[in-house]
């Protein structure tokens, strides 16, 4: 029992607690098989998997590896004039659909993303498929009563409310643990001496979360993520280069649409670090406060993440970081807005700011370039201020 994974014991325990159900048990305790699939995104996958089958009572339909057809099938479906993010989404829409999605969920956002459902409904509607759209802007003015009514008006009118509101806050407990554990893996991971040994724990976590059906057991899998971390052998200097990420909500988190810029600076030997998640943006975000620590570079909110951005490269350069590495999708107006800020910023704390602006083209090798490029001159600043 000590060698067995808790992904083995979690489904184990599953595949026990069904054998002991009969049939007619099966059937009446589990929603009409409907098919719901939620765009990739990040490392969110084993909390969207909880959201349909715990919360829904629904089939989470996973969807395999983004390849070069996914990112085509997105562009082709698009307009030139609209951000990377909705073309993302669309190529993923439709290799979904393509696999007998029933459900597409678009989940808002804070920006003009959250505004696009209705346009790319209509676009999937007119290259022939059929299906529902769960969109997460409909109801948002009443929050989470107004996204409820949405849920069982067009998902599963069954759905056993109590039941599905304790498993709604196990989702928030599941994505704040995927954040934590994100963050201790992006700060230590630069200095395995096994390479991809790292890797390894996170992807044993990953799949140990996809199986969690409770609180308890997601704490299990977290508690049990942080033991292994701590027997991956690493060498990490006293001092290690430091870079914190700051941009826009979905490109600088989404591995697929940053081309793996963690994995990149982990790869360098840099301790990374990144403020803007889910959890800091939706469960302790607080803008008034925020923008208060920044009011010497601005005064007003400039929309979705320019707060977050801006407040988390201060905080990096008080704490002495050597460079901070701005993400966003081409065209991401509040982002944008930040820029001039952050020149300033960089310039009264003499750190420097790389600006990333991705779109579907974006070659990874010229990314690549570009950041050896910066951490060449980290590097030797870093030499010269000794």
């Amino acid at each position: 029992m000590a060698d067995t994974s808790i992904r083995q014991v979690l489904k184990a325990k599953h595949k026990a607690e069904m054998r002991g159900r009969s049939r007619a048990e099966r059937k009446e305790n589990r929603h009409k098989s409907t098919k719901i699939a939620i765009f990739r995104y990040a490392y969110y996958a084993p909390a969207f998997k909880y959201l349909v089958e715990q919360v829904f009572d629904c089939e989470y339909l996973e969807l395999p590896k983004s390849t070069k057809r996914t990112a085509e099938m997105g562009i082709q479906a698009s307009t030139d004039d609209v951000c990377a993010p909705f073309k993302h989404m669309m190529g993923d829409w439709i290799e979904a659909l393509e696999m007998g999605a029933d459900i597409i969920v678009q989940s808002g956002g804070p920006c003009r993303l959250g505004y696009y459902g209705e346009m790319q409904e209509k676009i999937l509607r007119d290259m022939g498929y059929d299906f529902t759209m769960l969109n997460f802007s409909h109801g948002i003015e009443q929050g989470y009563f107004g996204w409820g009514k949405e849920v069982i008006k067009l998902v599963n009118p069954d759905i056993d409310i109590p039941y599905g509101i304790k498993q709604l806050l196990a989702v928030g407990h599941m994505m704040s643990s995927l954040d934590k554990a994100r963050d201790i893996y992006m700060a230590e991971g630069g200095f395995e001496v096994e390479r991809g040994s790292t890797k390894r724990v996170w992807e044993k976590m990953m799949d140990s979360f996809s199986v969690c059906t409770n609180a308890k057991e997601i704490d299990a899998v977290f508690t049990q993520f942080k033991a292994d971390m701590r027997g991956v052998e690493r060498v990490k200097p006293e001092r290690p280069i430091r870079i914190g990420i700051v941009g826009e909500l979905y490109t600088a988190i989404d591995e697929n649409s940053n081309l793996d810029l963690d994995e990149k600076l982990m790869g360098m030997g840099v301790e990374v670090h990144r403020m803007l998640n889910f959890t800091n943006r939706y469960t302790h975000y607080n803008e008034e406060n925020m923008r208060r620590g920044i009011a010497e570079y601005v005064t007003y909110d400039m929309g979705p993440t320019s707060t977050m951005t801006l407040a988390a490269a201060k905080r990096y350069m008080e704490d002495g970081f050597d460079g901070i590495i701005h993400a966003k999708s081409a065209g991401c107006t509040p982002e944008i807005d930040c820029i001039p800020a952050l020149q300033r910023m960089s310039e009264d704390h003499h750190i420097p700011v790389l600006y990333l602006t991705y779109d579907t083209e974006t070659s990874d090798t010229g990314l690549m370039t570009r950041l050896e490029a910066f951490y060449d001159m980290l590097a030797m600043k870093r030499t010269k201020t000794r």
